[in-house]
């Protein structure tokens, strides 16, 4: 059986040296037990090289070598406008906008310009990886259900008849062509709207240490660096690993809980009729509710992955994906959210690295930072006019709720959702998702506003006027759980 591998880099596609190219020399740093940096440099040549289909590779090398030439031009011009490279999937019905985490991102909003008094000088942008294959756990329980499908009797629905000839071939967990698209244009975009902003600074970028996240802030700033005409080339400057302290991934606290006992709850609710409905049509199949969610997350990864609508979608309703939606929601919420006690806590690494940036300070944390490369200008400058870090979800998730978004009246319930909600993950953290904080002088005055995949946010827990303006003063003194170091949530994290 041929298994789709590694992690995707459209950076060779444009025929530069990669020499040339930016995002191929970086920086990984690591911190050891005596709390020294370990400083390497790193190639393009040593990161492993990335596989994808044949088919996936020419078709997105001819759309990109079409977007070179509409870009720059024999004269190597700067471009004017957003050449978008992801590409277009005629997706089923609705279910795009449903599949919870594993959405492709979308804008949740149109972006408003800041107020005319107003100008952005600075910009910090915290951004998931892009699209991925499943990974392996998951990837294992998908390839179950599969075979309990394709071991069945008798198929009575000619929807299931694929599976005869069907072969499970997605690889594990590293980024897909349709990622690093995703990637690319969010580099593109970054740079035409905050041009201005930038002049002649870079970007400081970091990237927690999975391969799908250091390829899609690689990716990203290949966007950006096309996108300029080549007169900025950001490159991928820092590593955190994800094995030792990384303000970009949810691995230093052992005592958090998960969303498990919820998301268990609506399963066996939401997932009863589509269970049942796939049993009779399959004789013998014998699945369960948590196969169903399984084979609707199939149908997601399956068609990002092979860029056309999965068969797998076809054996689902709208109820199905609503409900599978619903326990995305569940499983964030009550993983890293609001919904877990210590959830929330392990953000506070993070907003205060955001502080000392939109502050131009020393950061100060005593929770999840690298005090080495934290307090150390050439790893963490300040004064930069932007900033782009990569991670995960779930991080963000922690995120925002440590920050204060998308606070809902009451917990979610696992037993009947509501139409009102605000925490909707397929929004909140899609694949490719971003936060980004501004930072504006307002004649003289300095405020801050947030968007999350473009929606500009309510920043009702620092007086936010109309605009989604707070004082960045207002902002600092609103953080106060995460300049008192998760006001001792961190300590319950290891005791």
């Amino acid at each position: 059986m041929v298994r789709w591998k590694s992690s995707f880099s459209i950076q060779f596609l444009f025929g530069f040296p990669p020499d040339v190219l930016p995002g191929n020399g970086y920086k990984r740093l690591e911190e050891e037990d005596d709390d020294e940096a370990l400083l390497s440099l790193l190639s393009a040549h040593s990161l492993r090289r990335r596989r994808a289909s044949v088919w996936g590779m020419i078709a997105f090398s001819l759309v990109l070598i079409w977007c070179t030439c509409a870009f720059l031009g024999p004269s190597g011009a700067s471009p004017s406008e957003f050449f978008p490279v992801t590409p277009k999937i005629r997706f089923p019905g609705h279910a795009k906008h449903t599949w919870a985490m594993y959405s492709p991102y979308f804008p949740a909003a149109e972006y408003k310009n800041p107020p005319s008094q107003c100008k952005v000088n600075q910009v910090n942008i915290i951004h998931r990886h892009g699209a991925r294959f499943p990974t392996s756990d998951a990837g294992e329980r998908i390839s179950s259900a599969v075979q309990k499908l394709q071991n069945a009797t008798l198929f009575r629905d000619v929807r299931l008849h694929f599976l005869r000839h069907y072969t499970y071939d997605l690889g594990v967990a590293d980024l897909i062509p349709f990622g690093a698209a995703q990637s690319y244009d969010s580099g593109q975009e970054a740079f035409l709207r905050y041009k201005d902003v930038i002049g002649s600074s870079t970007p400081f970028v970091r990237a927690s240490s999975a391969a799908r996240v250091v390829d899609t802030a690689t990716n990203w700033t290949s966007g950006f660096f096309h996108a300029s005409g080549g007169s900025s080339a950001p490159t991928l400057n820092l590593i955190l690993q994800e094995t030792l302290n990384d303000t970009l991934d949810d691995n230093m606290c052992p005592n958090a809980g998960s969303g498990d006992e919820q998301t268990d709850i609506w399963q066996a609710i939401y997932a009863v009729s589509a269970a049942a409905r796939l049993n009779k049509a399959a004789s013998g199949a014998n699945l369960t509710v948590a196969d169903v969610t399984n084979l609707i997350s199939l149908c997601a990864f399956d068609t990002l992955a092979k860029e056309e609508a999965s068969p797998f979608c076809d054996l689902f309703d709208s109820s199905d994906f609503n409900g599978f939606d619903y326990y995305g929601d569940l499983n964030k919420y009550y993983g890293t959210g609001y919904g877990e006690n210590l959830g929330p806590v392990q953000g506070v690494g993070y907003i205060n690295e955001l502080i000392a940036r939109l502050t131009d300070s020393p950061v100060r944390d005593n929770t999840q930072t690298n005090r080495t490369l934290d307090s150390d200008p050439s790893t963490f400058p300040l004064g930069r006019a932007m900033y782009a870090d990569f991670s995960h979800d779930n991080q963000m998730i922690a995120i925002y709720s440590a920050i204060g978004l998308f606070r809902q009246k009451a917990d979610l319930d696992p037993m009947q959702p509501d139409s009102r909600l605000t925490w909707v993950v397929s929004r909140l953290v899609p694949f490719s998702g971003r936060l980004v904080t501004e930072r504006l002088d307002c004649n003289g005055e300095t405020f801050v506003r947030m968007l999350v995949d473009d929606a500009l946010q309510d920043l009702n827990f620092c007086g936010a006027n109309d605009d989604g303006l707070c004082t960045l003063d207002a902002f600092v003194a609103s953080q106060w759980y995460a300049t008192n170091d998760g006001a001792g949530d961190f300590e319950r994290c290891f005791s």
